[in-house]
């Protein structure tokens, strides 16, 4: 990817700057460290580079694609519940998402002792989150059938993402090891028998529409991220595009509990273009320059670089 324009002076500080701050928005202070961990340490990693997870995940389109899952999950109430009383995700909205961030990183592309270890931790949170809803109902972070929810969702809006706003779209068989590749790690967190292609996906999801609904709580969920985003205001419009983004690529059954609107003609005419114009944008800042020319110009560089 071009790192710049020629004759623009200045593109490269805003392009090192805009990435910057994307990158501690969503992998905190401890980012750069964990970067460091996770792509340079030696070691087994559970997917090799040519899977199809290292190429969904890796890609801006996860910006749309996490609001997109935060949505969906939250129609089921008792996964609303547990994310409203345990989460922290009005009070450390930004903690939250550099957690799983890291998470995804850490299990996408760390060693496999390293994911081992991110599930593990997750684990023994979810062991811990108990409690009822507003009507009495249990939940518990750690229920099979819960997270059975939340890792469909989450790898159904990551693909649909990806198959949007993507810098390549894969092949439909691609996208069927996508989803197996996530069913490595969802095994790993206590997920019975997780979908392995689409067609398995697309049942599972359909299997929890009878437990779907709109509680009051995913409404003011909705509308926190949706609406009042924890975000300076000159970062606001550009949030806005990616957030209507992430709306178009909801289910229609979603919405309408949701109280999220329908336009289809204003969606095709400018909401997908923007969201496209965004993921590229997002993409540009994020991804590193490409080194300089080595001094023989043959583009081989010397030993001792």
């Amino acid at each position: 990817m071009a790192t710049g324009i020629p004759g623009v002076p200045g593109l490269e500080a805003v392009r090192h700057r805009l990435g910057a701050e994307l990158f501690a928005r969503v992998a905190g202070p401890e980012g750069p460290a964990n970067r460091v961990r996770i792509h340079e340490s030696p070691g087994p990693r559970w997917f090799g580079p040519d899977r199809p997870i290292r190429t969904v995940h890796g890609d801006a389109a996860m910006f749309a694609g996490g609001l997109r899952a935060l949505l969906l999950q939250s129609l089921h109430p008792l996964a609303m519940a547990a994310v409203a009383a345990h989460s922290g995700y009005r009070g450390d909205p930004w903690g939250r998402l550099q957690r799983t961030s890291t998470f995804l990183a850490v299990t996408t592309f760390g060693t496999a002792e390293d994911a081992h270890r991110a599930v593990e931790r997750v684990r023994a949170v979810h062991r811990r989150v108990r409690g009822r809803t507003a009507d009495g109902q249990e939940y518990a972070a750690g229920d099979p059938r819960l997270l059975g929810w939340v890792h469909a969702a989450e790898v159904d809006s990551f693909l649909n993402a990806h198959r949007r706003y993507g810098a390549r779209p894969l092949e439909e068989a691609a996208y069927d090891g996508y989803v197996a590749d996530t069913a490595r790690v969802a095994a790993a967190l206590g997920i019975p028998d997780p979908p392995t292609d689409q067609a398995g996906l697309a049942a599972r999801l359909e299997s929890y529409r009878p437990e779907l609904r709109a509680t009051a709580q995913a409404r003011d969920a909705a509308r926190f991220l949706l609406l009042r985003p924890p975000l300076p205001w000159a970062a606001r419009p550009p949030y806005a595009v990616l957030a209507a983004g992430a709306v178009t690529l909801l289910p229609h059954w979603a919405r309408g509990p949701l109280r999220l609107p329908y336009l289809p003609l204003v969606e095709e005419a400018a909401v997908r273009p923007a969201g496209r114009t965004l993921t590229r944008t997002i993409r540009w800042a994020m991804t590193p320059p490409s080194p300089p020319p080595s001094p023989s110009g043959d583009g081989t560089e010397r030993p001792g670089r």
